[in-house]
């Protein structure tokens, strides 16, 4: 069977257990080690408050090489001053420890409640037992993805394989997130491994491109973390002729990274939080792209809009008005609107559609409405996912 994890390219080792974070039994520690050592970027959450993980990481992630990542779930370590930041650097101290390298060759990421103190000492002897287990198994992969869970219902995993100058090259990954998903970024906290050899500034702007048009075009809820973290690491091991330009080398590269977060973010709204369906939002003819961005992104987050996705109800007259509420250049002559197939709204005047039809259409497990603003050429999209009765639940309960 093949391995589809973040074990699978040359050069990779993971392991994930319970350590104590969670009083649930789940597994809470995941680590992820490139014992050879790797290139690494990093993209983060551009909230103002952020977590002790997202401190450290952002200086460590500046290092020539990488060959750790370590991570827990269940607590987010944000809001906890100067201690939370200390007992981030002892995670990355004793992860450098117990494989042996320096402290700054180590990343880190927290997810889970705000406020709290970590359980460190749980942490580091989880991180002990973790290094023992490390292995480049798809069950260690596994076990790595369900490590980083937190209200995900189930781990989500991406690979693409492909070839660079004759050289088989692997691309996996791994991301968790359900809820508090929003861009920029939208990715909650998502892990990239390749044995490319790629150059550290092109495999950063790879990153960047993949991230800006697959996590960062999905929104669940409109609301966005603290802990936002998206990491590649690049091991090298492929035997690839090195990348080292923009050249049809690096687009095949670039283009299989970014469908392997295209993957991850479609396989995140299914499993939102509650959510049922998902949906992606097109908007064309928009003055600019910023426009059509921030049009896209006010339909997929509109709560009303959400709801109807719910109910399987056509109700574009909620599209238009979220449209309409966006702050964006639009032509209301020439506005219109489709939903799949089916156009519902055209010139600014309701069309004659099968209530059925269109009704079956929104009821899919994807569908996508396209909204034409009738004031220019530019585009964009969004991913969103239906609003049910269980998110609020699952918010409700969730305890803070």
């Amino acid at each position: 069977m093949a391995n589809n994890t973040v074990t699978a390219p040359k050069g990779f080792l993971a392991a994930g257990l319970h350590c104590g974070v969670k009083k649930s039994g789940k597994f809470d520690l995941a680590l992820l080690a490139c014992p050879t050592g790797a290139k690494a970027a990093a993209v983060f959450t551009t909230n103002k408050v952020v977590s002790a993980a997202v401190q450290v990481c952002k200086k460590h992630v500046k290092s020539a090489s990488i060959s750790a990542v370590v991570v827990n779930s269940g607590n987010a370590n944000t809001c906890t001053g100067k201690r939370g930041l200390a007992n981030a650097v002892k995670m990355c101290a004793e992860t450098a420890k117990q494989i042996e390298i320096g402290p700054h060759n180590v990343l880190i990421a927290s997810t889970g409640i705000i406020g709290k103190h970590l359980p460190i000492k749980k942490i580091t002897a989880g991180i002990s037992k973790a290094a023992a287990k490390l292995s480049a198994s798809s069950k260690a992969g596994l076990d790595f993805a369900e490590a980083i869970m937190t209200t995900d219902t189930k781990p989500k995993q991406a690979v693409r394989r492909f070839e660079i100058s004759g050289a088989k090259v692997t691309i996996a990954g791994a991301v968790k997130g359900a809820g508090m998903i929003a861009p920029n970024m939208a990715t909650t906290l998502c892990f990239i491994t390749t044995d490319a050899a790629i150059t550290q500034p092109l495999l950063a702007k790879a990153l960047k491109a993949a991230i800006g048009n697959s996590l960062n075009r999905l929104t669940v809820d409109g609301h966005q973390s603290t802990n936002d973290t998206a990491i590649i690491l690049a091991s090298g091991l492929a035997g690839n002729r090195p990348i080292v330009s923009q050249c049809p080398r690096y687009k095949r590269f670039a283009n299989a990274l970014a469908e392997v977060c295209g993957d991850l973010a479609r396989q995140m709204v299914l499993d939102a939080e509650g959510a049922t369906r998902m949906f992606k939002v097109v908007v064309k003819g928009a003055a600019t792209k910023a426009d059509a961005a921030r049009a896209a992104r006010a339909i997929a987050d509109y709560p009303l809009v959400k709801c109807a996705v719910n109910g399987g109800d056509p109700n574009w007259g909620r599209i238009i008005c979220a449209v309409g509420s966006a702050g964006v250049k639009l032509n209301p002559n020439k506005l219109a609107c489709k939903l799949g197939p089916i156009t519902v709204f055209k010139n600014g005047t309701p069309r004659k559609f099968d209530a059925k039809k269109a009704s079956k259409v929104v009821s899919q497990t994807e569908h996508t409405i396209t909204v034409d603003l009738g004031a220019g050429k530019a585009s964009d999209f969004c991913y969103g996912c239906d609003l049910s009765a269980e998110y609020v639940r699952i918010n409700a309960d969730y305890h803070t």
